[in-house]
């Protein structure tokens, strides 16, 4: 073999290796690619189960165990404790071979539970087990399920009553196996944090007993006083010469209001003087009579005629003393026979005048209505209905409907009789009206006391608002509020009485309850089963 040869084969050698090289390193390089990717697929195959699933929904209690080895991953690499959806979209439970698919539907109105059993996967009958739900709700109460079966699923005995916020065990029985689960619910909450609740003004309270008031209010309008209102007649016919008083003036008793010049007044003044000189005569011939009788000069026949002439002759005097008195003249003629003074029966306010100077009236003419001011009526008007809780003596407080103006009063009159047309009844309240605020004509609101009684739970009036037309009271949870459906009594315009819906003891928004009701009108809580 020559020296060219040798070469030549050396370099077929060396050309050899260099491929062979090149191979190795092309086939090296593709496995490392495929098994990074095979990693990668691994890793993505792993997880695309739970790429759709949110912290608070994805195994339940049972599930739990499955991933206890990844207890020390870190939030974004771990999947929260909690049931998964079934194929109805309920939650769904299962253990074992044993599934159990439970689900709150609304039928009718009602929110009932619905539970779908299955064996391996596969959907079971109805009676392949025997299962009930205990619910512990936030204000402690604890409520047992049964369930009967329908069609292809157990129906819930009961309706489940709003709000659902709960905390739910499952119990089942299926031959000698018992399955136990649990979950929690909370529609229907509104999350606010202590934080929020302190800068959004609502405050506080606890529900607890207290003592109710139970009123009723009623439309009253302000009357003078009739028992110290008069209306004022001259009892005597004549003409005006003065009228000393105004309307709106305030006149003491015995006040002047008015002067007249009466011709029967003058008759009536004329006789009596009259009689006194008729009595004079008499009395002296009697004196007279007396003496010549006891001398024994005259008969006794002319002494007793001398006596009874006296006697007539005072109860002439007498008779026409009471004349005037009875005009409420006054018997001097000082001022001439014929004047005559109208005067005031009592203290008070001129309120009406019908007279003016110069004018002829007769005797019964109204000229003056005066009435005393110091007390007024206020006069209710009470449906029929009503009657029963108006009684006398009973404590109102009067308010008007144009001031802030109020006052205490005790009801004084209660009528008997109801009117045909109204069909209602009169009652009366007497107030002290010493600013003379309280204005005849002045329409009011009266509140009564109907009855007072004690409740066993009540809240601030304030807490109560309405959703969907019925009434509620926002209850504090951990969290937030639920909005609590109840039964509301008696009420005294501060508390109201909760008959059925809330415990003693429960904290619930009082002032400001409106702005949680606002954030539930946002929708901040959704309804949805």
């Amino acid at each position: 073999m020559n020296k060219k040869q040798i070469i030549a084969i050396i370099a077929l050698i060396a050309a050899g290796v260099l491929f062979g090289a090149f191979v190795m390193l092309k086939d090296n390089s593709k496995g490392l690619a495929d098994t990074a990717v095979a990693a990668v697929a691994s890793e993505k195959g792993g997880h695309e189960d739970a790429k759709d699933h949110a912290d608070g929904e994805h195994h339940g209690a049972k599930d739990a165990g499955k991933h206890a080895e990844e207890k020390g991953h870190a939030d974004k690499e771990h999947h929260a404790d909690g049931p998964v959806k079934g194929p109805h979209g309920g939650q769904l439970f299962t253990e074992a071979d044993f599934g159990l698919e439970i689900v709150l539907a609304e039928e009718g109105g009602e929110a009932r539970f619905r539970i779908y059993l299955s064996d391996k996967g596969k959907p079971s009958p109805p009676t392949a087990a025997k299962v009930s739900v205990t619910l512990n709700r936030p204000d402690g109460d604890k409520q047992e399920i049964a369930f009967a079966s329908e069609k292809d699923a157990l129906k819930s005995t009961v309706a489940i009553a709003e709000p659902h916020v709960f905390e739910a065990t499952i119990a089942a029985q299926r031959g000698n196996a018992s399955f136990l689960f649990s979950f929690a619910n909370e529609e229907g909450k509104i999350e606010l944090t202590d934080t929020q609740v302190k800068s959004s003004g609502v405050t506080l309270q606890t529900a607890g007993a207290a003592r109710i008031k139970s009123s009723l209010q009623l439309p009253g309008e302000i009357r003078f006083n009739e028992d110290r209102t008069a209306h004022v007649v001259p009892r005597v016919n004549g003409i005006v010469d003065s009228v000393p008083a105004n309307l709106g003036q305030l006149v003491k008793k015995g006040a002047i209001l008015a002067v007249l010049s009466s011709t029967t007044l003058s008759e009536q003044r004329s006789e009596l003087l009259a009689a006194q000189k008729r009595v004079e005569f008499a009395r002296t011939t009697y004196a007279r009579e007396k003496q010549l009788w006891e001398e024994k000069i005259s008969a006794r026949q002319d002494y007793l005629k001398a006596q009874q002439d006296l006697r007539e002759a005072e109860i002439a005097l007498q008779n026409a003393q009471q004349k005037l008195k009875a005009l409420g003249a006054n018997p001097s003629a000082s001022g001439g026979l014929n004047r005559f003074e109208v005067r005031a029966p009592f203290d008070g306010m001129v309120v009406e005048k019908h007279i003016t100077l110069g004018e002829s009236i007769k005797e019964d003419a109204n000229i003056f209505t005066l009435s005393d001011l110091g007390t007024v009526w206020a006069e209710i008007v009470v449906p029929a209905k009503d009657l029963d809780k108006v009684r006398m003596g009973g404590d109102t407080v009067v308010r008007s409907t144009t001031s802030d103006s109020q006052a205490m009063g005790k009801v004084t009159y209660v009528g008997s009789l109801i009117g045909e047309q109204t069909r209602s009844a009169k009652a009366r309240v007497v107030l002290p009206n010493p600013q003379m605020a309280w204005r005849p004509g002045l329409y009011v609101n009266v509140e009564l006391t109907a009855s007072e009684a004690d409740a066993p739970v009540a809240v601030a009036a304030d807490a109560v608002q309405s959703v969907n037309d019925n009434p509620v009271v926002f209850m504090r949870v951990p969290g937030g509020f639920v909005a609590q459906p109840v039964i509301t009594g008696r009420t005294d315009g501060k508390l109201v009485e909760i008959v059925k819906g809330l415990k003693p003891g429960v904290q619930y928004a009082a002032a400001g309850s409106f702005v949680i009701k606002a954030e539930l009108g946002k929708g901040s809580a959704s309804h949805a089963h």
